[in-house]
């Protein structure tokens, strides 16, 4: 529970912290030294969020913990063949994504591994 109270906590950072930025750069004008740090502020809290998953990870139980690894393993690896199949296809021609698209990507293939592996295990 308390994982999941500082990964809220997390999330609305992040929120609060991009909806700030954007305005911010949309008023200031570009390419300024300013503009590159606001452009990145909202990684700190996402860096947050990443340590508060690490230790949520930590605290499972071995058979949890083995369950997560096999769903990021999925992860990783299903990310990596989609995105360079997607980079030979744009030198085809196909429109260039955005690097936007690859966490939601990812976490959509995580939590695809999560599931399998729980129907697996029952």
């Amino acid at each position: 529970m308390r994982s999941l109270t500082f990964f809220v906590f997390g999330l609305t950072a992040y929120v609060v912290v991009l909806i700030v930025s954007q305005r911010m750069l949309a008023s200031i004008g570009p390419d300024s030294t300013i503009t590159t740090l606001l452009a990145v502020t909202p990684i700190i809290p996402a860096v947050f969020i990443c340590g508060v998953v690490v230790q949520a990870i930590r605290n499972l139980d071995e058979m949890q913990r083995k369950l997560q690894l096999e769903a990021l393993a999925v992860a990783f690896a299903g990310t990596a063949l989609i995105t360079f199949g997607y980079g030979f296809l744009e030198g085809n021609g196909l429109p260039k994504l955005s690097m936007f698209a690859v966490w939601p990507l990812m976490s959509a293939l995580w939590f695809t591994g999560v599931m399998v592996g729980l129907l697996r295990h029952r």
